[in-house]
């Protein structure tokens, strides 16, 4: 069938005055099918029945439903009718105003006499780029926006069925855009450099989110853009409050371009009035095509401040730090209100959800905070200048043909060579011993020889990265710097894995580096990256960076003044801690702890939980640290995780160790032996002491047995601890050193009674000689059994989530300052 063109539509001079306002001159908005104008708002999209030169197309096709067979809750305005294009056709607008446009275009299959629309099959393509490939619309209306640079006289929109299929659309829209609304560039998080300027790219709208949990309709948005509500991308809703202050937005019309009032009068606002110590993200996943790059907007307005710098958060797309310790009263002047929107470009990778978290700020000051207001993520055009999924699809499918023939054509040619080497070998062997027979002579070995055969596989320093988009890579010199190229004074910790540096960056932030010292811990390197880059809280130590190049693998930590637990408790000469501070230094590391096993889908197992891998900060807080060997729980209808035996000695938990079945009980007969060690200020096993003595978790059980901890514990606690809060302690301990992890209890068990025994030791030190509480003390104590134990028996202390018990100890409280 020849190809002819037919005149389908007329342009009326009144109708375009209608629809030509202020974006500019150029705006087109048809009604595919549709016999009459149709107008939507204030917008009117013309009617395409008559003779034009803009649609050249095989076939005169338009097809008409009845308004019952579309759902209620689609836009019935434009929906009604839609072109049919048999074979390819192209749309040609003329451009006069060269610049920025959008392409929208409408779909909503319905099934017509002769048409089937939601069988439709086809590829859509705008000057050089490709928008769609083989797209098939179904399951109610779709609104595909796209974003061009058009430098020429004419904007050409291409139709192009699949084999055997046919192309439809129900309406069209091209419309100018302001020069403010696209940006001449912008940097990327990873690396974080300028990105060069997108004159030369194709954009399609993924995302444009409101937050505040409510939607904003085009007929409240100058540009008529849909913000749809932030709610079903949420993550976790309970973390968040939805905020609402119109009011105390400071918007001028400058501002109507780059979104509505209505936006930034709402936000999501981090929720941390729960536990003020649990410090986690609020995130939003988004649903994307991976292998490409995507422009993300994120929208600011202080709405929930009283005064300038109250308000300090981070901003994260997936694990990349897009803005540290963001401070939106710097950015606007100091003014309250002011909007303030911020552009960035991150990729994918091979992911199908991109992840948008904000989260408190590292400076501590306040209450963790944070919040967002909106949102908008934007698709680029790849380098075949295609935003087609399927174009990366088939790019990846044809790479693996190629990495697949080049294998097997190395292979064979590996086994050729193989052959030809064995013949070699043993020619030159045979030769040589016929030497070394006939003469006294030694022979030497080139053992270099052989370690220069050996191939690093990682040498790019790209290996790892591919699959686990992980983290803020670090320049190897900038490290170099930063620990005056590591030098020996500055070791603050050796371990398995290497030595820990204190480092200094240029902007003056302390950091601590780990630095491995061979490849043989590259699975722990990526592990612990991998588990840091996924959460964040107040007890964990926070990640900065890392680098693996030039075959170095190095972790840089938030440095904590302090260092380590088991410095504090023995074999160093720093400080002794006070009961106190020991008591809040594990109730810190349980909140830690706790949020691993609870605060995801599957729990966290850390699997190497010890009194050297509890860091403390200048404040004595505590954060749980090392991760190299931590691994993710067993499913919901699973028991355990089976797998090799990993940890330190006298920490491991007997049923992983003789079973290899690892669950998060596991982590609790850990902290159990750390908690004995709190208790007794000395290692886990010390051959220098009596036979009875040497294991210390056999020596305090049967100590605690008797009921007489108070003759065991650390000298410089001595007449420091109330008998009650150690007999909790100690009781706590006990529990979580059961042989078999089903009688230990959670880590929010153990989390509820350390603040239990926290509340018990008060800051009333009058005991009885005899070594009894006073009768006001008593009456805590008898009012700390009874809730105690039936916080156990009931089980929903793990429930709590680390949230603070300060309320449920009130009662305690005022009883003893009665």
């Amino acid at each position: 069938m020849g190809y002819c063109k037919s005149s389908l539509l007329v342009w009326i001079l009144p109708t375009m005055c209608l629809i030509c306002v202020s974006l500019g001159v150029d705006n087109y908005r048809i009604d595919c099918g549709s016999p009459t104008n149709t107008p939507v708002g204030d917008r009117v999209f013309v009617a395409d029945d008559f003779d034009s030169n803009i649609l050249s197309t095989p076939q005169d096709v338009s097809v008409q439903t009845r308004k019952e067979s579309i759902s209620s809750a689609i836009d019935l305005a434009l929906y009604q009718t839609a072109r049919v294009l048999n074979g390819t056709s192209s749309y040609t607008f003329s451009i006069k105003e060269h610049g920025y446009y959008w392409i929208r275009l409408y779909f909503c299959p319905f099934v017509d006499g002769n048409y089937n629309l939601s069988i439709a099959k086809f590829s859509v393509s705008a000057q050089s780029f490709t928008l769609l490939s083989d797209f098939q619309p179904q399951d109610g209306s779709v609104v595909k926006e796209y974003c061009l640079n058009i430098n020429s006289d004419n904007l050409v929109l291409t139709f192009t069925p699949s084999a055997n299929s046919f192309a439809f659309l129900n309406a069209l829209e091209i419309v100018s855009l302001p020069n403010d609304l696209i940006p001449d560039g912008a940097r990327t998080v990873d690396p974080p450099i300028k990105y060069q300027t997108f004159t030369r790219r194709a954009l399609e709208t993924v995302a444009r989110v409101n937050m505040g949990n409510q939607t904003v309709s085009p007929q409240n948005d100058t540009l008529w853009r849909l913000w749809v509500s932030d709610e079903p991308f949420l993550n976790h809703v309970n973390l968040v409050n939805f905020v609402s202050n119109f009011k105390a937005v400071n918007y001028s019309t400058k501002w109507h371009n780059i979104a509505p009032s209505s936006v930034y009068g709402t936000a999501t606002r981090l929720n941390s009035q729960p536990d003020p110590n649990t410090a986690v993200n609020m995130t939003w996943f988004f649903p994307v095509d991976p292998g490409f790059e995507y422009l993300v907007r994120f929208h600011f307005c202080d709405i929930v401040s009283t005064s300038p710098a109250q308000l300090f958060f981070n901003v994260y797309i997936n694990t990349w730090l897009v803005a540290l310790n963001l401070d939106l009263s710097n950015l606007t002047s100091n003014v309250l209100g002011t909007p303030y929107f911020m552009d960035v470009v991150a990729k994918s990778s091979n992911s199908r959800n991109l992840g948008v978290s904000v989260g408190p700020s590292t400076l501590g000051i306040g209450y963790p905070d944070g919040i967002l207001n909106g949102l908008e993520i934007m698709k680029l055009s790849n380098s075949r200048g295609s935003l087609a999924a399927s174009d990366f699809e088939v790019s990846s499918t044809n790479k693996v043909w190629v990495i697949l023939g080049v294998t097997i054509g190395g292979s064979f040619i590996a086994v050729l060579l193989s052959l030809f080497l064995f013949v070699f070998c043993k020619r030159r062997r045979r030769r040589s011993s016929l030497v070394a027979h006939s003469t006294e002579d030694h022979f030497v070995v080139d053992e270099d020889q052989i370690s220069r055969t050996v191939e690093n596989k990682y040498d790019s320093g790209t290996a790892i990265i591919s699959s686990s988009k992980i983290g803020y890579r670090v320049p190897f010199v900038a490290i170099q710097e930063a620990t005056a190229n590591f030098s020996e004074s500055l070791v603050v910790g050796v371990g398995g894995f290497g030595k820990v540096y204190k480092g200094v960056l240029r902007d003056g932030t302390k950091v601590a580096v780990k630095r491995g010292v061979s490849q043989q811990g590259l699975a722990e390197f990526r592990t612990e990256i991998e588990m840091l880059s996924q959460f964040r809280h107040r007890h964990l130590v926070s990640l900065i960076g890392y680098c693996h190049e030039k075959n170095e693998m190095i972790i840089i930590y938030e440095y904590m003044e302090n260092g380590t637990l088991k410095n504090h408790l023995y074999g160093s000469d720093l400080p002794g801690l006070s009961w106190r501070q020991r008591l809040e230094i594990c109730i810190g590391s349980a909140r830690g702890l706790h949020y691993l096993h609870t605060g995801y889908a599957k729990p966290i197992i850390h699997r190497d939980v010890k009194s050297a891998n509890i860091l403390l900060d200048e404040n004595l807080m505590a954060k749980v640290a090392d991760f190299g060997i931590s691994k993710t729980g067993p499913e919901i209808d699973e028991t355990h995780v089976s797998t090799a035996v990993k940890g330190s000695f006298g920490y491991l938990d007997p049923e992983y160790l003789t079973r290899q079945h690892l669950t998060e009980k596991s982590d609790i007969y850990s902290f159990g032996v750390v908690m004995f060690e709190v208790l007794c200020g000395r290692p886990v096993i010390d051959p220098s002491l009596p036979r009875e003595m040497v294991n210390l978790i056999e020596w305090v059980i049967e100590w605690e047995k008797r009921g007489e901890l108070e003759k065991i514990i650390d000298p410089r606690l001595e007449g420091e601890t109330k008998p009650d809060s150690l007999r909790k302690f100690g009781e706590t301990a006990v529990k979580c050193l059961a042989e078999c992890g089903i009688d230990r209890p959670t880590m929010g068990d153990v989390l509820w009674n350390l603040e239990c025994a926290l509340q018990l030791q008060g800051t009333d030190k009058r005991i009885t000689l005899n070594g009894e509480l006073a009768p006001q003390v008593n009456a805590i104590g008898n009012f700390e059994m009874s809730v105690c134990s039936t916080q156990f028996s009931m089980g929903s202390a793990g429930d709590l989530a680390g949230i603070s018990m300060s309320g449920v100890f009130s009662q305690m409280v005022k009883a003893e300052n009665r």
